[in-house]
């Protein structure tokens, strides 16, 4: 069974990627076709070695861990210890926001 909100949010990210001929959210939503047990997920203390100050780092996955960083995060899922005291916003929320995508990086 698939879930229906996610094939909506991949959906979304394609027309989104055509629209405005951005490949990111392309890239995005094929991380997010993978089966269940290849998602991605990305420890919180992982964040501030790949990220730049002033960028968004984007999730293609479950963000899990705890502790408290000063970057902005999308993420498809995230534990509720990653959520508490961190500014974590769903894909869907990126793509309202940052249609094209700019100052994001994705981190596997």
């Amino acid at each position: 069974m698939k879930n229906e909100q996610l094939v909506k949010l991949v959906s979304d990210m394609r027309k989104l990627s055509i629209e405005k001929k951005v490949d990111f959210w392309k890239k995005i939503a094929q991380e997010l076709e993978k089966p269940t047990r290849r998602k991605r997920e990305v420890n919180l203390s992982k964040i501030p070695n790949v990220v730049n100050k002033g960028e968004t780092a984007v999730i293609p996955g479950k963000l899990l861990g705890k502790g408290k960083i000063d970057f902005e995060i999308a993420a498809y899922q995230a534990s509720e210890s990653a959520k508490a005291g961190n500014k974590v916003i769903s894909l869907d929320e990126l793509m309202k926001k940052n249609p094209t995508a700019k100052n994001c990086r994705i981190i596997c």
